[in-house]
């Protein structure tokens, strides 16, 4: 017998039923409500462009994420979005031009050739805020917070935070003159916190003592507030954009301690999402009973300039669907659906459209129509009493 799997998706990919699709659209509109409330505003950008142009800016992060295939209009190469922030940042600078502080949010499905660690799927419905035209740490702490508020929203609790910064590491390589295949290898092996293999690998690069000594530290340089003091004691021979970059991310904390008295916040000091396009701090929200994160963004101001302009920029973005399946938002029901009869009958269009106008749902019957009306979500039905169409219960 032929088993029959044309019914089967590819891993990763995933599909919504009536009532998580209903969750998950009532929870996007909240959304984008709540980001127009604090003045960003939504953009929607191209699901695939040329290749050259999405992938612009983004180093290889994005490359090995991004379906690829030929135009068959003008033979060129053309990329299906992974990430919706490379599009945005275009859009500030090239399309906008503002120069006033510029705040963009968007949404929509983006396609990656392998699941990553925000939501493990393949087929995320990113959402997203940044913030162009600003380059101090107060800019930073508004992304955090709308982050913040956008989890909280969605019903999510017991949110901590991590708080890291690129730059110190991308320093401390630089000034050790790792090559990039070393400084891939390192990459990988400080994301992992494997120590054992940091300590082989900075062996075999023959570094000297001090060097070996700061870089081999950023593993261990994780927890509360002590890390960035003992990280002033550790990396005190490190160029001065170490030491600069430690007091940002404490500025950074600080500023998130006065608007967000209740939000736990750590330090890692290894945390590298999107090195190779972030440029300074960089933070990841995380809840119990999820090893990865749950929101993540950062700073990352270079990203405009083959745009034609390099404004300052700083954003956040997490999988919608992640955050339905983690919160506790909940929409109208259509438990309490209203069944109107079939047909025309005087004052039923009318009556239908009143009750609809006032925000309740309407199911009208087809004729001949077979099944319980409370599979269909009705509670009620229209009928006709004393010559006007009242709501009844089922």
């Amino acid at each position: 017998m032929i088993q029959d799997n044309t019914w089967l998706l590819p891993e990763g990919i995933d599909e919504l039923l009536p009532a998580q699709a209903r969750t998950l659209e009532a929870l996007r509109r909240a959304l984008l409500d709540r980001y127009t409330s604090w003045g960003y505003q939504l953009v929607m950008t191209p699901f695939i462009e040329f290749l050259e142009s999405l992938l612009t800016g983004t180093g290889r992060d994005l490359e090995l994420q991004t379906f690829k295939l030929t135009d068959q209009v003008s033979g060129r190469q053309l990329g299906v979005r992974a990430d919706i922030t490379p599009q945005a940042a275009r859009i500030d600078a090239h399309r906008l031009r503002h120069e006033a502080p510029t705040r963009l949010c968007y949404i929509g499905s983006v396609l990656r050739t392998r699941a990553d660690g925000l939501s493990g799927s393949r087929s995320p419905l990113q959402i997203g805020a940044e913030l162009y035209g600003h380059a101090g740490a107060e800019s930073d702490v508004e992304i955090v917070c709308l982050m913040m508020e956008t989890l909280r929203l969605a019903g999510l609790d017991d949110i901590y935070l991590d708080l890291g910064h690129v730059g110190i590491y991308r320093a401390l390589a630089d000034a050790a003159g790792l090559g990039d295949r070393q400084e891939a290898q390192l990459f990988e092996a400080l994301q992992r916190k494997a120590t054992a293999e940091i300590g082989e690998l900075l062996d075999g690069f023959g570094l000297d003592g001090d060097m070996r000594d700061m870089l081999f530290a950023l593993a261990e340089l994780n927890g509360g507030d002590e890390v960035l003091v003992r990280a002033r004691q550790v990396l005190a021979r490190a160029p001065v954009e170490v030491a600069a970059a430690i007091d940002y991310v404490e500025q950074v904390a600080g500023q998130l301690r006065r608007c967000q008295p209740d939000l736990p916040v750590h330090f890692d000091l290894a945390e590298l999402r999107a090195y190779h396009y972030q440029t300074g701090v960089v933070f990841a929200a995380f809840v119990p009973g999820e090893g990865q994160e749950v929101a993540r963004g950062g700073r990352y101001d270079e990203i405009g300039d083959v745009f034609g302009r390099a404004r300052p920029a700083t954003g956040f973005s997490a999988d919608l669907k992640t955050l339905m399946r983690l919160g506790s938002h909940t929409p109208q029901s259509l438990g309490d659906a209203i069944l109107a009869p079939p047909g025309d009958a005087p004052g039923l269009p009318e009556k239908v459209a009143e009750l609809r106008a006032g925000g309740r749902v309407v199911i009208c019957e087809l004729p001949g129509q077979t099944g319980d009306p409370v599979q269909m979500g009705c509670a009620y039905r229209l009928q006709k009493q004393a010559g006007s169409w009242a709501v009844v219960p089922l």
